[in-house]
């Protein structure tokens, strides 16, 4: 469809006085009612213009992406905490019933990190360590205990954990 632009679809033009700042009022025409102002087609097709295009942009957007979980090394190591605590000794967990966990989480290094250790001798050498450092972390376990058959669960759940996964295996 084709929007006129002649001057019948344009406003009046104002003829008011600079000191009467109200635009004087123009004839009514014999079929037009005294209290209709006059329509103007193109503030019309504007209005439906912007309502289609804010429809359209809404109706595209996707869903926002899940939060991410932190990556530096002390949130990391805040929930590896957790899960482990969790998953590997309150839970009861045969594998881990000899030992204790150890959490250094508020490390001066800037290496937070969860030591596993003896039950019956906390002062001990630990038998596991899991650490990170940097931003995003960089993750290492080592100990006497990545050499047990345990060791490729407690990779999989530091990972999962890590990752902002929660659950146990």
């Amino acid at each position: 469809m084709a929007v006129p632009t002649d001057a019948a679809c344009s406003p009046p033009p104002s003829t008011s006085s600079p000191l009467n700042h109200q635009p004087l009022s123009r004839a009514p025409v014999p079929s037009e009612s005294p209290f209709m102002r006059p329509f103007s087609l193109s503030a019309a097709l504007n209005a439906a213009a912007v309502t289609t295009v804010s429809v359209l942009v809404v109706a595209c957007q996707s869903a926002p992406p899940a939060p991410k979980a932190n990556s530096a090394a002390l949130p990391t190591m805040e929930r590896i905490a957790l899960g482990a605590n969790s998953c590997w000794f309150k839970s009861g967990d045969a594998a881990f019933k000899t030992y204790r966990l150890a959490p250094e989480l508020n490390s001066f290094s800037g290496k937070p990190r969860i030591l596993v250790v003896p039950r019956r001798s906390p002062e001990s050498r630990p038998l596991l360590v899991v650490q990170a450092e940097g931003h995003p972390a960089k993750l290492s376990a080592f100990g006497p205990l990545m050499d047990e058959p345990v060791s490729g669960r407690v990779a999989a759940d530091v990972k999962r954990w890590a990752a902002g996964g929660t659950g146990c295996s």
